[in-house]
């Protein structure tokens, strides 16, 4: 056997070694994460004895602060350093902070002393500055940790998996599944287990166990460097300089004529991902739009123009590509903040509600049901891998359901989860009020888990598989900063609802501090109508959408500059 079938054979032994362990990596890293970010609020309150208004404002730009940071470390991942090396990058600072972060809740000089009075009281001594400069410089080095790997972590999966593979691009599919999966069983173990650990054993052994599983990840993601398939970054300019280019070409050859489009050619362009022209969007065909000869050879004096006045087609339907896909993005946003509900209302409703099990003494605690919720979305993806997709395939061998359609059905259920929601208020305030069982909140939490299921994970095939290869990381982190604006919008939302409906005297209204003198079903029709509103605009958006057409590389005898 000769070198490169020897080489093929451990090849094709790797290639599901580096999908396990990236997720393996993501479970890991998931739980590390979360079991900082859900007990935040709470580390600052019981162990800093910060306000509530400064740590609910310190929570909310970390938030923000976290969600931010992947569109960097995609920039960075595209552009110029390639996606194993930014989370390499990525994971030295991740782990600085959690290092620091868990030396900071063990040394004692680090924090302020123990205070038995409650949370929130204004008896405790809070934290000196120098205090909180520690945490707050772990708190961020994590974040900015976090930057490489929510952004990268996932094409750089996805890029293990062959292309132009009907088998590969099932199993990839597949990836996504799981992935999801992986961030939300990470979710559940820490805010079960880790964040129990935290609160009634140390902070410092909750933190140090988010610690050793980062630890664990990195080390296991060095290890697998064998395995991995390393994509080099498409030759050329900048993601961010090529669209540029697309827009000032096109604004300055506004006037011209769309005569014929400047395919391209050469070696370089041969090592770039080509797509064929589609129809739509003229105004960018501009920067592609050949000018007749006199007007090249008057222009620049040499017979060929500039890059930055006639750019390729395959640049022209990058820039096409995302200026379709912002407006599928814009409903992404809205969904988000119909998600949203789960961790806000939700919650609020039971806990007007009877959280006794079975009717005996033991109660259960509201937000728990936030974790299990998470159960249930791993139910969901189990049915939505082991069940739905293959069952689509017998119909539509090829790809089954698409991401569309998926993300279709997501936002079908999430109306459906609010209906739902709304329905169970609107019996709770006709009569059994305090005693309604909470019991009875499950199917809207089952149905919300199987809306994320759906489009979350669509979602993030979508815009992995849309993006252009020099933008799948930026374009996949498209996610979370949907994630972070979902949160706003719903912020805003909750204040003007609270605002509008508020009584003259300043009482009462749709959310008025005790739900039984309030209205909340009412609050749930009105995002039941948002959502379907939302869906609409997506099933039209969707409609409309014309996929990216990749098309056979350019032959050496392909026309170039004029």
């Amino acid at each position: 056997m000769d070198r490169s079938s020897r080489m093929e054979r451990q090849r094709r032994g790797f290639r599901w070694k580096a999908p396990a362990i990236i997720l393996g990596f993501e479970l890991l890293e998931s739980i590390a994460f979360s079991g900082v970010a859900l007990n935040l609020v709470v580390y600052l309150a019981a162990v800093l004895h910060g306000s509530i208004a400064f740590n609910a404002a310190h929570v909310d730009t970390w938030n923000g602060t976290t969600f931010i940071v992947p569109v960097i470390g995609a920039f960075l991942a595209d552009s110029y350093w390639g996606k194993y090396r930014t989370i390499l990058a990525s994971l030295f600072f991740y782990l600085a902070g959690l290092v620091l972060l868990t030396v900071s809740a063990a040394v004692p000089s680090l924090r302020p002393a123990a205070c038995s009075a409650p949370p929130g009281a204004g008896a405790c001594s809070p934290a000196t500055g120098s205090q909180f400069s520690v945490f707050f410089a772990a708190l961020y080095l994590t974040s900015i940790g976090t930057g490489g790997v929510k952004s990268a972590l996932l094409p750089f999966g996805a890029e293990q998996y062959e292309e132009s593979n009907t088998d590969q691009e099932k199993k990839k599919q597949s990836f996504f599944s799981w992935f999801f999966g992986a961030i939300n069983l990470g979710i559940f173990v820490a805010g079960t287990l880790v964040s129990w650990v935290e609160q009634n054993v140390s902070w410092a052994l909750g933190f140090g166990i988010a610690t050793l599983c980062l630890f664990l990840a990195a080390a296991a993601f060095l290890a697998g460097t064998p395995c991995y398939t390393m994509r080099r970054l498409p030759a050329g300019d900048t993601p961010i300089k090529s669209i540029l280019r697309v827009l000032v070409a096109a604004f300055r050859n506004r006037n011209r004529t769309i005569d014929h489009l400047y395919e391209g050619g050469g070696s370089k362009q041969q090592e770039e991902e080509v797509l064929a022209h589609t129809e739509g969007l003229r105004c960018l065909d501009k920067a592609a739009a050949i000018a007749p000869a006199p007007a090249v050879v008057n222009g620049l004096g040499k017979g060929s123009p500039s890059r930055w006045e006639l750019c390729r087609v395959s640049e022209v339907e990058r820039v096409k590509v995302l200026a379709r896909i912002v407006p599928i993005w814009l409903t992404c946003v809205l969904y988000a903040a119909s998600l949203g509900q789960m961790t806000t209302t939700f919650i609020q409703q039971g806990m007007a509600m009877d959280t006794r099990v079975f009717g005996g003494s033991f109660k259960v605690p509201v937000a728990s049901l936030v974790s299990i919720e998470v159960v249930f979305m791993l139910l969901w993806v189990l049915l939505h891998d082991v069940l739905v997709m293959p069952l689509a395939r017998r119909f539509r061998p090829a790809v089954g359901l698409t991401q569309l359609q998926r993300m279709g059905v997501g936002r079908v259920l999430v109306v459906l989860s609010m209906a739902t929601a709304a329905l169970v208020e609107r019996r709770r305030l006709r009569g059994e009020r305090r005693s309604m069982n909470i019991a009875w909140q499950l199917p809207q939490f089952i149905i919300l888990a199987g809306s994320d299921v759906f489009s979350g994970i669509a979602q993030l095939e979508f815009f992995y598989g849309e993006a252009p290869a020099s933008m799948r990381s930026i374009c996949s982190a498209f996610s979370f900063l949907a994630l972070s604006l979902g949160f706003y919008v719903n912020s805003l939302v909750v204040t003007l609802v609270a605002k509008i409906t508020k009584r003259h005297d300043g009482s009462g209204g749709w959310l008025a501090p005790n739900l039984d003198d309030g209205h909340l079903d009412y609050y749930f029709w009105l995002w039941a109508i948002i959502s379907a509103a939302n869906l609409a605009l997506y099933l039209l958006l969707a409609a409309r959408y014309k996929s990216k057409t990749p098309s056979p590389p350019p032959q050496p005898n392909s026309p170039s500059h004029p």
